[in-house]
């Protein structure tokens, strides 16, 4: 696993949107990294991830909140893109 993807599974088991515990997204979490290296809009990543989500814990989470996400990690993945 590169140094990206473990940033960014970091970022995403960290997120709590259903107040579970990180332990309880381990399948989505990396499910969402790979959506992370298939999307580079912000919205559709987010609507991804709540669909990941969704399919899961059969809640919806708020799209504002899933777009807060998508864009953090779409930034990492393009700051770590950039490095020289």
């Amino acid at each position: 696993m590169t140094k990206t993807n473990r940033t960014l599974l970091a970022i995403v088991q960290r997120w709590d949107p259903f107040s579970y515990g990180a332990d309880a997204y381990e399948t989505e979490a990396v499910d969402v990294v790979q959506a992370v290296h298939e999307y580079d809009d912000a919205e559709k990543l987010a609507r991804k991830i709540q669909a990941i989500y969704e399919f899961s814990f059969e809640q919806k989470i708020p799209l504002n909140e899933c777009v807060a996400l998508a864009q953090l990690l779409l930034l990492m993945k393009s700051e770590s893109e950039c490095t020289l």
